[in-house]
């Protein structure tokens, strides 16, 4: 099979020679006459074709491929006009691969392929070169010379060598060549410069590219210059300026102390604050100016400073005051707890009317579980307020509310101030978490601290230690948390207005567990996906028999165990599309016997009395479990 090209006649109108030669399809080079190169080849068919070539007279066609990518390529995908070379020496690499030296001999072209299933085989013809010698020409070799000459200066990768050597030239088609092959130029222009015959053209050719690469080569120079320039400018500036640290150093000089003092006068100025606090931060300022930067006073001083300056003084919340909306979260977040919702709309309604209102003090006092916290975060998200919650369970310093006084190494404000600081505002919802667990020992009785934070009449102007300062906390809604009444003392209680949370009734257990507690362990335990429901009689098996308490904490915790125990079995049998339903039945399979007797009273039966009782009554006393 034959693939055959376009022939083209030779201008000089003699009949070219025809050759039959293995062909080398070239990856992003081309091989000009009297080119010496050294070739990395690792195809097949390529190594196949320099094989046959040093076989016979070691003569080859150099064509180079229209895209380096192909590997593969079919003669369409080779350029028709390549160099007609000889192999120099060939050296066979341990990874397979073949490095050959070629020679560029003449220019040919291809004319026709001859079907071979190892390499290509070509038949080659040769190309003259039209080759003239005038005026023109001779200005061209010499305008030639010059450009490559500056293009050496310009271009470090040409060695100065390659001047004297091309110097020497005088044909113009060979100069044409020689230059060309150490031009870094895309491989369309040198294909068309080999494929030009006349060398005056050529040369003409060459000459404007080496004029565009010389541009390009001194706009490069300058932007190498600009950016060396820029980098001794920086290196310099750097170096001077360590030199002018280290002269300010030995010479006591405090330029950093001193910015760092003007940034905190340009903040107190700034800081909208008291009248009492901003005369403090500036007095305190002005000690800090007289001392020096290394002390250990000069800490204390500068922190002291930062505290007054990171409190909220008058940076307060917007209330959100909408009852119907304030209603709906309080609904949407909790089930039941009557009393405590109506007291917080009641609340909303009052500071909607008044414009300024003291912040009242709720405790909220029932067993654990009931939601006493939770309904504090829901208060907090209703009002649009930040929310803080302190844990007062087992707090015995007095500091601990009031602060350290500053003689104190490593003194602090106290918790409310710390609180504050952090929520970033200075009307928060604030809950005072486990009231009632607060203990007494030599150093103070936390308890009695708290009478001024939640005093409405005293906590306009509270004192913390640290401060030192009058701090107002009257537009804080204070919201405390106990479990019981007996661990409050009596001034603290008289104080608090105590909203009881009693336990949940089983109707009200149900509709919590359904709301809440199911679709919450479903999502913590990976069930979203999975179709489980639980039914009425289950939940309230588990109410009444499983737990025994007045909150929903430990019939969580069982509902958690549930899911826990309904993911284990999806995923050993595979039921992602099962529909799992939870009934009483399963509820005593997979947790056990019930724990708790609901609706019997434990008694002793006149059968089942013991044989040694000396009388009938009961030797334990029935109770209802319920």
């Amino acid at each position: 099979m034959f693939f055959s090209k376009n022939d083209k006649s030779d201008p000089s109108g003699r009949k070219p020679a025809v050759r039959t030669v293995p062909l080398l399809p070239l990856r992003d080079i081309i091989v000009f006459p009297h080119m010496v190169v050294p070739l990395f080849v690792g195809r097949e068919k390529s190594i196949a074709a320099l094989e046959e070539a040093m076989g016979h007279d070691k003569d080859i066609l150099l064509a180079a491929q229209k895209k380096a990518k192909t590997n593969e390529p079919s003669p369409d995908d080779i350029f028709e006009l390549g160099t007609l070379g000889t192999i120099l020496q060939l050296l066979r690499l341990p990874d397979g691969t073949v490095k050959v030296l070629v020679e560029g001999k003449k220019r040919a072209r291809i004319r026709k392929y001859q079907a071979h299933d190892k390499f290509f085989l070509v038949e080659a013809e040769e190309v003259d070169e039209v080759s003239e010698r005038n005026v023109e020409v001779e200005a061209l070799v010499r305008s030639v010379h010059a450009t490559f000459e500056a293009y050496v200066k310009l271009n470090k990768r040409i060695p100065p060598e390659m001047l004297m050597s091309v110097a020497t030239i005088d044909d113009p088609a060979r100069l044409a060549d020689t230059i060309v092959a150490h031009l870094s130029l895309k491989l369309n222009d040198k294909q068309a410069i080999l494929e030009e015959q006349s060398a005056a053209k050529r040369l003409e050719k060459l000459y404007e590219l080496m004029q565009g690469e010389i541009e390009i080569l001194q706009v490069e120079k300058k932007i190498r210059t600009r950016v060396k320039k820029q980098m001794e400018k920086t290196q310099k500036e750097y170096y001077l300026n360590e030199q002018m640290q280290a002269i300010q150093k030995e010479l006591g000089e405090r330029d950093e102390f001193k910015s760092e003092l003007q940034e905190i006068e340009e903040k107190i100025k700034n800081k909208k604050m008291s009248k009492e606090a901003t005369a403090k931060a500036k007095k305190e300022l002005r000690k800090l100016k007289m001392m020096s930067p290394m002390s250990a006073e000069a800490t204390v001083v500068r922190n002291y400073i930062d505290w007054i300056l990171g409190l909220p003084w008058y940076e307060y919340t917007k209330d959100k005051l909408d009852i119907n909306e304030a209603e709906k979260i309080l609904n949407d977040d909790h089930y039941g707890l009557k009393k405590p919702k109506e007291r917080i709309l009641e609340y909303l309604a009052v500071q909607a009317m008044v414009e300024k209102m003291k912040g009242p003090i709720l405790c909220f006092v029932g067993p654990p579980g009931v939601g006493k916290t939770s309904l504090g975060k829901s208060i907090a998200k209703a009002l649009a307020r930040k929310f803080v919650r302190i844990s007062l369970g087992g707090v015995r310093d007095e500091a601990e509310i009031r602060g350290h006084r500053r003689t104190y190494i490593g003194a602090l404000p106290g918790k409310i101030i710390q609180s504050l600081k952090k929520s970033g505002s200075g009307n928060p919802v604030f809950l005072l978490d486990e009231v009632d667990k607060m203990s007494t020992d030599f150093r103070g009785d936390p308890s009695a601290a708290l009478l001024e934070v939640l005093d409405p009449e005293q906590n306009h102007a509270f004192g913390d230690h640290y401060l030192d300062l009058d701090y107002d906390l009257s537009k804080v809604l204070f919201i405390c948390t106990a479990n019981t009444l007996h661990g409050i003392p009596p001034p603290l209680q008289d104080r608090l207005e105590i909203i009881r949370i009693a336990g949940y009734t089983d109707l009200e257990k149900l509709s919590i567990a359904q709301r809440y507690l199911v679709p919450k362990q479903k999502e913590q335990n990976g069930l979203e996906k999975v179709n489980v429901t639980f039914s009425r009689k289950a939940l309230l098996e588990l109410a009444h028999r499983y737990t025994k308490e007045s909150g929903v904490r430990g019939m969580e915790r069982e509902v958690a165990t549930l899911c826990r125990k309904v993911a284990k079995d999806v995923l050993r049998n595979g039921g992602m599309d099962e529909k799992i339903r939870i009934t009483t039945k399963k509820v005593h399979k997979l947790l056990g016997p019930p724990r708790f007797r609901y609706g019997q009273t434990e008694e002793w039966t006149w059968n089942e009395r013991p044989s040694n009782a000396s009388s009938p009554i009961p030797s334990r006393s029935a109770f209802d479990r319920t």
